[in-house]
């Protein structure tokens, strides 16, 4: 059986993603990348900063409330579901729960041919690395209220041209 998965786990700025862009641009078959930032960027803002979500330290602690928890529980069982209707996914994780993360993982996988990758860099270079994306995450733009209304009426006005059925369009 081909792998179905690839799991990369390592700390937060070692090269993750990089090298699951990396495998997508080798691998003969299309593969599909979801990482823990892909969680919670879908999550409510509010989700990161009460203690049911997750919560990030001054000193790179990691907290995780029940909320969180029972999203990530949820995720990681709707990937596995991706991959048994056929697609081929590289994994972006961190396991901030260590041993029980990873089983976490094997529970949803299960069946499933997986290739489970630590990626390990100097921490000097994850630490340069970690200090110019917080950077950049300051300066990214933030949408007013205005702007959200005006998207979202731009949507529905496309929805409509579309001809997509009312129950779509709410």
């Amino acid at each position: 059986m081909k792998t179905q998965v690839i799991v990369l786990n390592g700390a937060s700025s070692s090269g993750k993603s990089e090298l699951a862009r990396s495998l997508q641009s080798i691998l003969p078959e299309p593969w599909l990348t979801f990482g823990v930032d892909t969680l919670i960027g879908a999550m409510p803002a509010t989700m990161q900063t009460g203690d049911a979500g997750i919560v990030f330290g001054p000193n790179g602690q990691v907290t995780t409330g029940t909320a969180f928890q029972l999203l990530d529980n949820a995720w990681c069982c709707g990937i596995a579901a991706m991959v048994r209707a056929g697609a081929r996914v590289i994994v972006d994780e961190v396991f901030l729960g260590g041993e029980k993360s990873q089983q976490r993982w094997k529970t949803a996988l299960e069946g499933l041919e997986v290739l489970w990758v630590a990626v390990r860099c100097e921490l000097k270079v994850a630490s340069a690395r970690e200090i110019a994306f917080q950077a950049w995450q300051k300066s990214k733009p933030k949408l007013s209220i205005k702007a959200c209304i005006m998207i979202l009426k731009l949507i529905q006005q496309l929805a409509r041209v579309c001809n997509v059925p009312r129950i779509l369009r709410r």
